[in-house]
């Protein structure tokens, strides 16, 4: 059971939405809760669809909040005369299940905090769903046309209705529709919400230790020292908020900006100087009022604290395109930079964030040309032209790295480039990938055959010839701007792992995330750090076990115990696994493990052994098909070959009796006769005692 999927898997997603939506209804009506299973997909289908992270598992006051006061009141149309469905309950149940079955992401809220999210917007959610402003087009209409007599179940009715709205011929709420249209073409609608590509989790030192770098950073120091300088009582500056010339020279000299002052007669002309004074105002450190530059009295925190410090600068770095690339006078203008300027900042810094190489800076540039591409228009000019264009935006993106090099959130070397950042083999990828592949995208990736412009196959040519002839600039980013990078991803709601982050999370939560979301390496530190502060390894690996055998999903279970087989050290992944063989619970799912690793071959299991991985398989075949009916047509297609695998299930030792009981009945009603008679054949096999075995729950 997985709690994630990437949104082209739409039928994956919703076989896991329909399974887990069974068996929160079952588990709703064994607590006595209440629940709405169409309002229980339409919540999944939200963090499926519409946010950055798409984790199912994971509630923040954001994600209640959109919900109940966006999502539900775009997508769902509750015509006159029908029942409200309870949403704010359905949420509630929803997330009391969630935690309940160990599904919840451990670095999500508690569930007492994502309950109390739900009270504190559920009041509001009746009136967001009448709402017409919040409306999505289709329920527009569609209520427009029932509120007007319309039977919108009827096809032709509904259809006529339509064609009387296009002549005019219909009174709708136009102060409405029209908000609904200035939504959707402003790119507002939550549908609309792209999903992040997934980052790799990334190790950070202790704050103290990026708090001691902070502070050796001369920027930080910079800063810091013009706003002592500017103090409470403020300094004089000129009509246009400029520092007068005299000031200006003390300040070059208080802080050492290395800004020439000969000849200079006004402040404005000096260059650093005045990008460290509008970096100063964009971080909230120093304002002007009333003819004077004065500091800020809410930053003393701030300022007192370098490694906030050092964070409100690099969130300023954003708002610096003016002062940093900005035309300096009438006689010129900017480059194709400074229209996309937070955009490609942006793109850059979580372009470099987690990657375990540093980027050559010729991939990192073109990369950034792409970008360009798919912003503007370019017309049929000369290739003149075109350069001098790329040419500018190459040199004020320097100007961009330079600043951050400055600050310190990247550190610039010359070397080889990694391998991994040259050719990229797509010869398996098949003729529609690569017919489907943009021209400029091919010729990037150096993808043979794909571009077959003679000339872009050149310049493709000698952008790999630049990659590899000698040694060149390798850009990356330094733990400060890794943990900068990181903040502002999560701020975007994205997911950003980070070792460590799960050293306190429950076991079944730590093995579903290292499952979902940890590479290898990185699983491996993880794991090894959670079991430390446990303090005692054999009760720590025995915590780990005992959430495997609770895990009442199968398919989820036999993830979590493959995880285990990956990240503990030294054979000891297999060597725990070799002795949960003999574990009534565990063995289908450790045989399953070792059989698909291949360090079980089919000749050294028993008999018994080789019906228990049969029947394991089985189950989990259910899960993934999406419960009972996506099961049935999955076996109604095997047919016999079916019949005859489920028979041969049905009389293993598998423990899972209610699961191997649900299978009888799916094989009883996909299956039909021969389905029926494996199912009764079972059910008196385990009357008569002839399996000597009791049936478990």
């Amino acid at each position: 059971m997985r709690m994630r999927f990437e949104p082209e898997a739409e039928e994956e997603f919703e076989a896991a939405r329909g399974l887990l939506v069974d068996r929160l209804v079952r588990w709703a009506g064994e607590q006595g809760l209440p629940v709405d299973g169409y309002m229980a997909e339409t919540a999944l289908d939200y963090r499926h669809l519409a946010t950055a992270d798409g984790r199912l598992g994971l509630w923040e006051s954001r994600h209640v909040e959109e919900l109940l006061l966006s999502w539900l009141p775009q997508q769902v149309t509750e015509l006159p005369g029908e029942e409200r469905a309870d949403a704010p309950g359905t949420l509630r149940t929803l997330l009391r299940y969630l935690h309940a079955a160990r599904l919840a992401d451990p670095r999500g809220p508690s569930l007492q905090d994502s309950l109390a999210a739900v009270d504190r917007v559920a009041e509001q959610h009746l009136a967001a769903m009448t709402d017409r402003t919040r409306w999505g087009l289709a329920k527009f209409w569609a209520m427009t046309a029932a509120e007007q007599g319309v039977d919108v179940q009827d096809g032709a009715a509904f259809q006529r209705f339509a064609d009387r709205a296009q002549r005019g011929e219909v009174a709708y709420d136009q102060q409405a529709l029209a908000a609904i249209m200035e939504r959707r073409l402003t790119g507002r609608t939550l549908s609309g919400v792209a999903r992040a590509e997934p980052q790799l989790p990334v190790m950070l030192p202790p704050d103290d230790e990026l708090r001691r770098r902070a502070e050796a950073s001369t920027t930080v120091a910079q800063l810091r020292g013009l706003a002592e300088w500017a103090g409470q009582g403020g300094r004089p500056v000129t009509a246009k908020g400029r520092l007068r010339m005299a000031e200006a020279r003390e300040l070059v000299d208080v802080l050492g900006t290395g800004d020439s002052i000969e000849g200079v007669r006004s402040s404005a002309d000096l260059p650093r100087l005045g990008l460290l004074m509008e970096w100063a105002k964009k971080a909230r450190l120093v304002r002007v009022a009333k003819g004077r530059l004065h500091a800020v009295a809410r930053a003393r925190p701030v300022l007192a604290d370098p490694l906030q410090l050092w964070l409100r600068a690099f969130d300023a770095c954003f708002e610096l395109r003016q002062a940093l690339i900005g035309a300096r006078s009438g006689w010129h203008v900017e480059s194709m930079l400074f229209d996309v300027y937070e955009h490609i900042l942006d793109d850059v810094l979580n372009t470099l964030y987690s990657l375990p190489y540093p980027m050559p800076w010729p991939r990192l540039r073109d990369t950034v040309h792409l970008a360009y591409r798919t912003s503007f228009q370019f017309d049929a000019g000369l290739d003149l032209q075109h350069r001098m264009w790329f040419e500018h935006a190459d040199r004020d993106l320097r100007a961009v790295l330079d600043l951050l090099d400055d600050l310190g959130a990247i550190e610039r070397d010359r070397g080889m480039a990694d391998p991994v950042f040259l050719d990229i083999d797509l010869s398996d990828a098949g003729p529609e990938l690569l017919a489907d592949m943009p021209p400029e995208l091919a010729e990037l990736l150096g993808v043979a055959g794909a571009a077959t412009d003679p000339a872009a196959r050149e310049r493709a040519d000698a952008r790999r010839e630049e990659l590899t002839a000698g040694p060149v600039e390798l850009i990356r980013l330094t733990e400060l701007g890794t943990r900068a990078v990181r903040q502002r991803l999560l701020a975007a709601g994205r997911d950003a792992p980070l070792v460590g982050e799960l050293a306190q999370a429950p076991a079944a939560g730590l093995l579903g995330v290292l499952a979902e979301d940890y590479d290898p390496d990185a699983a491996r530190t993880e794991l090894a750090g959670w079991i430390t502060a446990r303090g005692e390894r054999e009760g720590a690996l025995r915590q780990l076990t005992d959430a495997v055998r609770t895990m009442t999903f199968r398919t989820r279970a036999q993830a979590m115990l493959d995880v285990l087989l990956a990240a503990l050290p030294d054979g000891e992944g297999e060597r725990l696994l070799r002795t949960l063989r003999r574990d009534t619970q565990l063995a289908p799912l450790a045989l399953n493990t070792l059989a698909h690793r291949e360090l079980l071959s089919p000749e050294d299991m028993t008999d018994a052994e080789t019906l228990l991985v049969l029947a394991e398989s089985l189950l989990q075949l259910v899960e993934l098909a999406g419960g009972a009916d996506g099961a049935e047509e999955t076996l109604r297609a095997q047919g016999s070959q079916a019949r005859d695998a489920i028979a041969a299930a049905l009389d293993s030792a598998h423990p899972d009796r209610a699961g191997l009981d649900e299978l009888g009945q799916l094989a009883a009603r996909a299956l039909g006769a021969h389905g029926a008679r494996v199912g009764r054949a079972r059910k008196a096999r385990r009357s008569s005692g002839k399996s000597g075995r009791k049936r478990r729950r």
